[in-house]
């Protein structure tokens, strides 16, 4: 009888002396190390090396100082998801019996993390106008540990006061944790100007296609860090290693499609405003947006792909519009290379009151649109359709 060969976990990778010009996808699970010695010297630091997935993997690693490298920063983690970034920050930095000042205008599941999830561990929340710095400030009470904002808001576009709240966080000793999904590092280099946390989620226009979920942490501080990797070690915010090698080819790309796509949102955002079916637009490129004079200082020319509009009519002239307009994806994401529509009454803010979404300014007829590469003649004829049934 012929002896079959050992195939388990015997054979080593082929040596080569050139090297792939493509990132390696490396999903294993788990990593073996010589020795105890060596798995000592690992977990103290003294050595480099991989042990548990959950823990880290070359993948992860090599998509987040790439979004380092476009922060300005080294040390990022890549988690799960973008809120997954949220919960790690939060749950990594405060305690029961500490208080959080947030936008009042941040994405819909942060906020319900800040009203309803985080009171239930003893941690509350006042929120206020990121747009007006005093408001910040009259919110901080003597057990204020954190801020939270976005330096553009999710979905109105309202460009937050990020000099004077910046230099807020700083006097009073607060850390200053900064969303940059929006605006990306191109838009607001948040950690060069003096955010103390950067978060992402990179699923959004970072990784760009709709095929990733991911999220981004960079601290300045090491304790922070450290904190907040922990936490998410510990209650499993675990990247795929297939999705970092998915977001890390994405980035490839970034720039031509940010510029593609902003230059695109531009001319959409003119085209609305002129429309009759149209009762406002909100771009922050537009000097007939409300924050326009600070955007000019915040965002420095880069507006970015988002244009929200709100139509002269509710809920049955949103519907009429997107049946007319089947190409224009209706999903609740932005940042993918075609062209989305999202209606926020319906899907990220569904769970504010009326009242509260009308405090936002979200009416039953408000869109928010994340501008895709397509040639602007094809969208032009896109939102014609749609916009000819309401």
């Amino acid at each position: 009888m012929t002896k079959r060969p050992n195939l388990v976990r015997r054979t080593g990778f082929p040596e080569s002396v050139s090297r792939a010009v493509v990132t390696p996808l490396q999903p294993s699970v788990v990593y073996a190390s010589p020795d105890i010695d060596t798995l000592h010297a690992q977990y103290e630091g003294r050595a480099t090396g991989y042990t548990y997935g959950r823990e880290g993997h070359p993948n992860a690693d090599v998509l987040a100082q790439k979004i380092d490298a476009m922060e300005g920063g080294e040390g990022g983690i890549i988690l799960g998801s973008g809120m997954a970034a949220v919960s790690a920050t939060l749950m990594g930095l405060l305690s029961a019996g500490d208080h959080i000042v947030g936008g009042n205008q941040l994405y819909g599941r942060s906020l319900r993390m800040l009203n309803q999830d985080l009171p239930r561990f003893g941690i509350t929340t006042t929120l206020a106008d990121p747009t007006d710095a005093q408001a910040f400030a009259d919110a901080i009470r003597p057990e204020t540990k954190l801020i939270l904002i976005e330096a553009v808001s999710n979905p109105t576009l309202r460009v937050a006061d990020m000099e004077g709240i910046t230099k807020l966080a700083k006097e009073r000793g607060l850390i200053l944790v900064v969303d940059n999904t929006f605006t990306t590092p191109v838009g607001y280099p948040a950690y060069a100007e003096g955010a103390d946390v950067v978060i992402h989620s990179v699923t959004k226009l970072m990784a760009g296609h709709s095929d990733v979920t991911l999220g981004y942490v960079l601290a300045r501080d090491a304790g922070n860090s450290k904190a907040i990797y922990d936490t998410a070690v510990t209650f499993g915010f675990t990247p795929s290693p297939y999705e970092c090698w998915l977001a890390e080819r994405g980035l490839y790309t970034f720039d031509l499609r940010f510029d593609r796509a902003q230059e695109t949102a531009i001319k959409l955002a003119d085209f609305l405003a002129t429309h009759p079916a149209v009762a406002q637009v909100l771009y922050p490129g537009r000097a007939d947006h409300p924050d326009h004079a600070r955007a000019q200082t915040v965002l420095n020319g880069m507006w970015g792909n988002m244009v929200s509009f709100k139509l002269r009519g509710g809920e049955d002239e949103a519907n009429r519009l997107v049946r007319a307009a089947p190409q224009l994806a209706f999903a609740p994401t932005l940042g993918d290379v075609g062209t989305t529509l999202s209606h926020p009454a319906s899907s990220s803010h569904r769970g504010l009151t009326p009242e509260g979404r009308a405090a936002l300014g979200i009416t039953d007829g408000f869109f928010r649109v994340s501008v895709g590469i397509e040639p602007w003649d094809v969208l032009q004829a896109d939102f014609e359709q749609g916009l000819s049934a309401v």
